[in-house]
């Protein structure tokens, strides 16, 4: 199996201008509020994570595709999926430029997957975040790069003592989350991240507005001594 050029990858999965100021409106809360609406496990909420980027990055919230990369533990071989990193070329050469790139480690580990050399390293092939479902080092060179960094926790040890890249662009099951390439991620520096699946970013965007409207009515209600069971019931219809 070929792995997948980076920045071949950026482009196919590249989402409109529309859509993405569409979505910058929005937060990751309401986001997830659509995804539930529409039966997406876990509402597209990747949990545990902390911020480890440089803090003017995490300011702001970043949508964009999602590219992926698996870890694999050292020496064991994956049933599921086939390993396609060539031989060679270290993964961030080949990370994907305008997306956000989430990793999976295999868990229980306490070494890091990513850190300084990794994310300066990414940080010039221009991706837009790094969401690590595992752990990182190198906070200061992190912070360094100015990209906004989550990660599930830190480590002084790298990659090599217990973990290898396995493959690129592939499906991560994060916790009964999907992650795939080419879904959007938002990166909301107070709330959270949540993934979109590609195939419901129509739906979400229709029921976006519809939902933080009725939010702000029931907000209102609430204020004026309404009690949330009946406001849930005047606008939320439950």
């Amino acid at each position: 199996m070929t792995p997948p050029d980076g920045e071949g990858v950026a482009s196919t999965a590249s989402i409109s201008s529309d859509v993405h100021a569409q979505l910058m409106q929005y937060t990751a809360c309401d986001v997830s509020d659509a995804l539930l609406k529409l039966h997406v496990p876990g509402a597209g909420h990747i949990p545990d994570l902390h911020p480890y980027g440089a803090p003017a990055a995490h300011e702001s919230i970043v949508v964009a595709p999602v590219s992926t990369i698996l870890f694999a533990p050292k020496g064991d071989t994956l049933a599921e999926p086939p390993s396609n990193m060539p031989d060679g070329v270290h993964w961030a050469d080949l990370t994907c430029s305008e997306t956000i790139v989430i990793m999976k480690q295999p868990p229980g580990q306490t070494n890091a997957v990513c850190g300084g050399i990794m994310a300066l390293r990414m940080k010039a092939r221009r991706v837009a975040a790094l969401i690590v479902a595992g752990r990182v080092r190198d906070l200061t060179e992190l912070r360094a790069t100015g990209l906004a960094i989550s990660a599930y926790g830190t480590s002084t040890v790298g990659a090599g003592a217990a973990t290898v890249p396995w493959a690129l662009q592939v499906p991560l099951d994060i916790n009964g989350v999907m992650v795939r390439p080419g879904d959007v991620a938002l990166h909301d520096p107070v709330n959270g991240v949540v993934v979109i699946p590609r195939d419901k970013i129509p739906q979400v965007l229709e029921l976006l507005p519809k939902l933080t409207t009725a939010d702000d009515k029931v907000k209102e209600d609430v204020l004026k001594g309404v009690s949330v069971h009946e406001a849930f019931k005047r606008h939320r219809g439950a």
